[in-house]
């Protein structure tokens, strides 16, 4: 698939995917005790919710770049100060998070494109852009027309799917390579049956000691027999707090759309050299990178 079918075909895939899980994840990503508001506040550096909000709340203009169906969205806007303006932007969804988002007044979402020119949209003091960039086609360019964006000492902060074990790489590849050719009502039966075997693997808790394989990129250590394959050998995504269709939506979200680029720390890091932003922060999980930076003054690119 060229680079122009890929851009289109993952463009209709969120399309479909937002469309038929317009309302889901809205509750369980603000609700500080799930896992996916943990995730979200431990892998942007943060100990505890009251870090998070006070960090949200020292800024004034926010903006949610890909901001989906308007989870993080709404979060986001639950922690800032009552003056800031929040906007999200989305280039197939935003229709679907104007609608979730309609009853905060502080908050505005437009469709675009975030490898073209986002000017039109003012500059921000905070650009949250997580599980985004690797589904543009040029993710660096994409990066780079936000950090375009950012006033004089604003921050960035971007997650990344990062290069993963050979085994997994590979299976991935395979089952995306066939997933992504269907239509999203072709798919389903493919990713029910991944959804289905990750729920009957998550059902053994129990953990197991693994000896390291390092040809094969299998780290040693303690995990159970649905993390071990979900790490090692390929996605089965299953959480017990979420509902088989939230379940679902995530194993979706993986292998229908058809960009999917994955990448290295000292990659992500050269992104926020080239563009003179310091970083203040860096995370890498077994799934991706996390990175927050701030845009330097011309003081302090002097100082440098």
């Amino acid at each position: 698939m060229d680079i122009e079918s890929s851009q289109h075909q993952t463009s209709r895939s969120f399309k479909d995917k937002w469309e038929n899980f317009s309302s889901d994840f809205l509750d369980i990503t603000a609700d500080e005790t799930s896992d996916i508001y943990q995730w979200i506040m431990n892998r942007n550096g943060f100990a505890s919710p009251n870090e998070f909000r006070n960090w949200v709340s020292t800024k004034n203009r926010i903006l949610d770049a890909g901001c989906g169906n308007g989870r993080v969205t709404r979060l986001l806007q639950s922690y800032a100060n009552v003056n800031a303006h929040i906007v999200g932007l989305d280039l197939v969804a935003a229709k679907v998070a104007a609608k979730n988002l309609s009853d905060l007044s502080n908050v505005e979402v437009h469709p675009a494109d975030l490898t073209q020119s986002l000017d039109q949209f003012g500059f921000f003091d905070l650009i949250y852009c997580q599980e985004v960039l690797h589904h543009t086609d040029n993710p660096e360019l994409a990066f780079q027309r936000l950090t375009d964006q950012l006033t004089e000492n604003g921050e960035i902060a971007i997650y990344v799917y990062k290069e993963k074990a050979p085994l997994r790489e590979f299976a991935d590849d395979h089952i995306r390579n066939q997933i992504s050719q269907m239509s999203f009502e072709e798919s389903r039966d493919a990713i029910s049956q991944i959804t289905n075997f990750a729920k009957v693997m998550a059902k053994n808790s129990e953990s197991i000691e693994i000896p390291g394989v390092d040809c094969l990129g299998i780290e040693s250590g303690s995990w159970t027999v649905q993390r071990l394959i979900y790490n090692f050998m390929f996605k089965n995504f299953w959480n017990d707090e979420l509902s088989w269709d939230e379940n679902y939506a995530v194993n979706y979200d993986w292998y229908h759309p058809s960009l999917c680029s994955r990448h290295t720390l000292e990659e992500v890091r050269d992104w926020f050299h080239r563009n003179t932003l310091e970083i203040l922060h860096e995370t890498v999980d077994p799934y991706g990178i996390t990175i927050r930076g701030v845009k330097l003054s011309n003081s302090r690119k002097l100082q440098q």
